[in-house]
């Protein structure tokens, strides 16, 4: 066990965690990325609720929105950190998770700070919905955004992070990768969007997509509705052409609206102590380390593990 507050130390263990033959691509990186995000792509800036304070996925009021579907292996494979350094918050240690992933994969380095604490019910939860749906065009895109408080450049830039990872169809409902490369963090996704044909295709379960075959990798990759409302878009548009072009400015501005990403729903001090009512109150709350007991087929255990979940994460907690 590190020393409370050695963040250092958290990095290392991360890191040193991201390689995983038997996950995806060979890396749970994009999944550490995602989950990050959903953890804080909660907020809603009118009602100051929601964000990365809290830690709400652990309840399955949060933890089972379908909008979260997966995101319950990026929690197990980062229990092994948690069970090791027991004082970090899961809020903390989520966050820090996306942070190191996507500086690991080749990525810009990430202005990060903890002291996110973890509630200790769900009574302070936001309603589902408030998350993107990859099905919808540039007006659900902005609606979801502007409630953070992000700009029309900064929605562009946020989707840059669409060059990790993959869509699986049990989960989104979509399939495949954006990108050839997707454990390697660059530009490409933006490159690809202005450079080849995407075709509209349906998948067997009723969803549209857009498809290209790279024949060389013989491969197909995709795009999301929600992606190619980027190139349509006259406002969104010129900043996918800038990105495409200038891979140095777009990891300096996603360096930075990514770090805004986390920092929702979080006030500091001058000091950079979060001051808000849960930390004021509570102080650094760390939620103990989610239960190894499983819950029955029929209902979830607090932290909304079931038996049949627990299943599935048996094979990855097995390498940890």
């Amino acid at each position: 066990m590190s020393t409370p507050g050695d963040y250092s130390a958290v990095r290392k263990d991360i890191a040193s965690l991201l390689h995983q033959p038997g996950y995806d691509d060979g890396s749970a990186g994009p999944v550490l990325v995602r989950l990050a995000w959903h953890s804080s792509g909660t907020y809603d800036y009118e009602t100051d609720t929601g964000g990365s304070n809290g830690a709400g996925m652990r309840y399955e009021a949060e933890g089972g929105d379908p909008a979260n579907a997966g995101l319950q292996h990026a929690r197990v494979f980062l229990e092994p950190v948690k069970a090791k350094h027991t004082w970090i918050t899961y809020a903390d240690l989520w966050t820090l998770g996306g942070i190191v992933a996507i500086q690991e994969m080749g990525g810009p380095e990430i202005e990060w700070k903890g002291g996110r604490t973890d509630y200790v019910d769900d009574s302070k939860l936001p309603p589902r919905g408030r998350l993107p749906d990859g099905a919808q065009g540039a007006d659900h895109i902005r609606f979801i955004f502007y409630r953070m408080g992000f700009s029309d450049p900064m929605i562009v830039c946020l989707s840059g992070a669409h060059t990790l990872g993959r869509c699986h169809s049990d989960r989104s409902g979509f399939h495949g990768a954006w990108v050839n490369n997707p454990t390697r963090f660059s530009n490409t996704y933006f490159r690809l969007m202005l450079t080849r044909n995407w075709k509209e295709k349906v998948l067997d379960n009723g969803v549209r997509q857009f498809v290209y075959y790279d024949e060389d990798a013989e491969e197909e990759l995709m795009m999301l509705p929600t992606d190619m409302a980027l190139l349509s878009d006259p406002s969104f548009r010129p900043w996918v052409e800038l990105y495409a072009k200038d891979k140095e400015r777009f990891f300096a501005d996603f360096a930075k609206v990514f770090s805004k990403l986390v920092e929702l729903g979080i006030e500091r001090d001058e000091a950079g102590k979060v001051t808000n009512a849960d930390n004021f109150r509570g102080g650094y709350h760390s939620a103990p380390k989610k239960s190894g007991r499983p819950g029955l087929p029929e209902e979830v255990d607090r932290y909304g593990e079931a038996e049949p979940l627990r299943q599935e994460n048996n094979q990855f907690r097995a390498r940890l």
